[in-house]
Order: structure tokens, then sequence, then C-alpha cells
């Protein structure tokens, strides 16, 4: 198969369908330009599953389905819904694609966050 994007998206656009995002910012309660945010992030979890796996990215269709269901906590348990611009703040400290290890601080800031916009 000859991909045209990056295999990440193959991912996300099949799990997409069972996001839940919710209706307000976790942080400031704002309910517009909502992004869905996980807290362990796609594609270093693709990236290392292909790898410890001994798969070829190239046949990310035949494998997305296995993967999913192995991952389905990371992608559906443990997600945020942010605001735009506390999203792009998360991603500022924690960088573009944050390391899987991160994920407890990035949880522990979104609260800190919230205690500090007075959200219950």
């Amino acid at each position: 198969m000859d991909l045209k994007r990056d295999i990440v998206k193959y991912i996300r656009d099949k799990a997409k369908n069972n996001y839940e995002k919710g209706t307000e910012c976790r942080i400031c309660g704002s309910t517009v330009k909502l992004d869905f945010h996980h807290f362990y992030t796609l594609s270093p979890l693709v990236h290392n599953y292909v790898a410890k796996n001994k798969l070829d990215p190239k046949n990310i269709l035949s494998f997305r389905d296995e993967f999913i269901e192995e991952h389905r906590e990371e992608l559906y348990d443990h997600t945020v819904t942010l605001c735009h611009e506390h999203h792009l703040q998360l991603h500022s400290i924690y960088g573009r694609n944050p390391g899987l290890g991160t994920a407890n601080k990035q949880k522990n800031w979104v609260e800190i966050q919230r205690e500090k916009h007075g959200v219950v």
C-alpha cells in the first residue's frame, strides 16, 4: 500500500468515531473552539507499537483495529476536552508530541489550571 499520510492519521480517522468530546473546556468552561486532547499522544503510541511488534507501517490498515483495541484506554479514557487556547498552552509546555511519560504531568497541569480558573 502506498501511504499518502502519516500512519497516525489512519489510526485517528478510525478511532475518532468513538471519541467522547465534552461540551466545555475542562479548565475554563468555555464552550467554543473545543479540542480533544490525548494525554498519551498517538504518535509515540503508534510508533512504539509498530517497533515493538516489528510491523511494516505500510500495512497500517491490517493492524489498525488491533492497535485500537489494545490501546482503548489511552485513546478514549485518558483524554480531555480543552478550548483551543488551553490546548495550545498545554502543548507549548509539553511539546507538539509529548512523551508518553508526561501523561500524568499533563493531567495534573490541567487540574491545576482548572483550580486557578475556579471551575468546579
